[in-house]
């Protein structure tokens, strides 16, 4: 699985980047076809404190999943993400079975 990480408008710090491959990777024990798997963080302009913003496109044979969650914390919008995707790819593999 190809894992990237973009932080827009910033520098994210090795320990940020190695929580967020961490849970990336967790992934492929819900789906083993991950082909890659594209990470942008953002800092949202609002002056509000949630304003920390995580965009996880998977890409996976036939299409792509992408969730997008704002959050206080980096690490609080990346677990929100990540379980959107999760439930994502239960729904995908239950349509490949034909349920």
């Amino acid at each position: 699985m190809n894992i990237k990480i973009h932080s827009i408008h910033f520098d994210a710090d090795s320990k940020l980047e190695s929580f967020i491959e961490n849970k990336v990777e967790k992934l492929s024990q819900f789906y083993e076809s991950i082909i890659g798997v594209e990470i942008f963080l953002r800092l949202d302009k609002a002056q509000n404190t949630e304003n920390k913003i995580t965009e996880i496109k998977v890409e996976i044979p036939g299409n792509d999943l992408f969730a997008k969650r704002q959050s206080g914390s980096f690490e609080a919008s990346t677990d929100a993400a990540i379980e959107a995707l999760r439930r994502q790819i239960s729904k995908h593999k239950e349509k490949q079975r034909g349920l």
